[in-house]
């Protein structure tokens, strides 16, 4: 059965400059550098009313996985993510978020909102994960959906950190 969990983040960096940071290849270049593992950059394509898709591919090695994913898993595991922001008036800015796990039942999906707040910016997501494995699908999504939400607080930070450095 698929986890599914809310969570928000605010920032002191403004929705158009979040917005423009994810825009460049030099902030998805520095964030995949950030946090490590085998990661590449596949597509980053802007649109010109604003709308920006970036793919990047990961390829887990078995050293790399949870051990009980290391267990089910037999051959080489790649993990594409894909995020899509567009604008979507009133200074908000709407964000695609999808994971599939090539190689792996699993995958995720998230739905995200940045908004002005009095200090910068707030982002919300609602996210879902799904395994579908037997009698340990619901421990992989329990654990994925941590890993998850601390990855997207890393994240949050890197980026207010990163547009503060590059401003």
């Amino acid at each position: 059965m698929p986890r599914s969990f809310d969570m928000s983040f605010d920032s002191s960096a403004s929705v158009e400059q979040v917005h423009s940071a994810f825009g460049e290849e030099d902030y998805w270049l520095a964030r995949i550098d950030a946090f490590g593992g085998a990661k590449t950059l596949s597509s980053l394509v802007v649109e010109s009313d604003g709308t920006v898709t970036v793919t990047i591919t990961e390829d887990l090695r078995h050293g790399v996985l949870p051990g009980v994913l290391a267990k089910l898993n037999r051959g080489d595991l790649n993990v594409v993510s894909t995020e899509r922001w567009r604008p979507a008036g009133d200074r908000r800015v709407s964000g695609e978020i999808s994971v599939a796990a090539i190689g792996a039942p699993g995958s995720g999906y998230g739905a995200a909102m940045l908004s002005p707040s009095p200090g910068g910016s707030q982002l919300t997501l609602s996210v879902t994960v799904e395994f579908k494995v037997p009698l340990v699908g619901s421990r992989i999504e329990t654990h994925v959906a941590e890993q998850f939400a601390d990855g997207l607080d890393q994240i949050q930070r890197f980026t207010t950190t990163w547009i503060g450095e590059h401003a």
